[in-house]
C-alpha cells in the first residue's frame, strides 16, 4: 500500500484512470472516460513522477531499517507505455464487470513493461507514444518483434522531461547513442562498442533510467562478433526477436 498509494496519486494528478491492481502492478489508461488531448504527455509525465515517488519511499525505508543489517532492499519498478486504438468500457460477465481497456495496443504496453527489466531501463514507450512526446528526453533503444507478432515495433527509453531534453548532457549523450545504434545496425561492431563506452559514461547523468541498457548491448554485440546475425555482405534489419 505504501508503494501503490503514491504511484496512484501521480496517475490521478496527470488525468489518468486507474484500471486495476494486479499484485504489485498498477494498470492505468488515459483519454477515457473523458477526452484528453495531451494523453501521451500526461502518461509520460506521470511515469517520470512515479519514479521520483519510488526514490522518496526508498529513502524513508532506508532510514527505517538503519542499523538492521540486510533488511533493506530498495524497491524498483518498470513502466511500459503504448498509444493506440482499443476498446474501452464495462467488460466481464453478468455477475461482475470492470471498466477496462482491451486490444493489441494494450497488450503491447504490457509487453513493454516486461521488457523494461530485460533492457535495464525504467520506462519503455512505443513509437506512437514517442511521436506525441518529442519534446521530452527520449532515445530509441531497439526494434523488436514480440512473441506472436509478425510486425516489428520500435521502442524508446523515456529518460526525462523537457528540461532534461535541452540539457547539454542529454544532447551529447543522445548524439553518441544514435551513433552507437547506427554502427550496431550496420554491423560495425568495433565502433559500436567505442560509442557504447561513451554512452555508458554519460548515462550516469540520468540516474537509473538507462542503468542496464549498455550492458545488454555490450553482451549482444560481443555475441554477434562471434556469430553474426546475418551472413557477411548481407543487409540486416536490426530487429531483435
Amino acid at each position: 500500500n505504501r508503494l501503490l498509494t503514491p504511484l496512484t496519486e501521480q496517475i490521478l494528478i496527470f488525468k489518468g484512470t486507474v484500471d486495476k491492481y494486479m499484485g504489485d502492478c498498477v494498470m492505468a489508461f488515459w483519454n477515457a472516460p473523458l477526452d484528453d488531448p495531451s494523453h501521451g504527455k500526461n502518461a509520460c509525465k506521470a511515469a517520470l513522477d512515479m519514479l521520483r515517488e519510488v526514490d522518496k519511499l526508498n529513502t524513508k525505508l532506508k532510514q527505517e531499517y538503519k542499523g538492521e543489517q540486510g533488511l533493506f532492499n530498495p524497491l524498483k519498478i518498470g513502466i511500459g507505455i503504448n498509444t493506440g486504438e482499443c476498446v474501452v468500457g464495462n467488460m466481464g460477465s453478468e455477475q461482475r464487470f470492470d471498466y477496462s481497456v482491451l486490444g493489441d495496443s494494450v497488450n503491447l504496453a504490457a509487453r513493454f513493461e516486461g521488457q523494461s527489466k530485460s533492457y535495464g531501463v525504467d520506462i519503455i514507450i512505443g513509437g506512437d507514444t514517442a511521436k506525441l512526446v518529442s519534446e521530452l528526453a527520449i532515445v530509441e533503444i531497439d526494434r523488436i518483434r514480440v512473441k506472436g507478432k509478425t510486425e516489428s515495433v520500435t521502442i524508446f527509453a523515456l529518460i526525462g522531461d523537457e528540461s532534461i531534453a535541452v540539457s547539454s548532457e542529454f544532447v551529447t549523450f543522445c548524439r553518441n547513442h544514435e551513433e552507437m545504434m547506427t554502427r550496431y545496425r550496420n554491423q560495425d561492431w568495433v565502433n559500436a562498442l567505442n560509442y557504447l563506452g561513451l554512452c555508458e559514461q554519460q548515462s550516469v547523468f540520468f540516474g537509473t533510467k538507462v542503468r542496464g541498457l549498455y550492458g545488454l548491448f555490450n553482451a549482444r554485440i560481443r555475441r554477434f562478433q562471434k556469430d553474426p546475425p546475418v551472413k557477411p555482405g548481407r543487409t540486416w534489419d536490426g530487429i531483435f526477436e
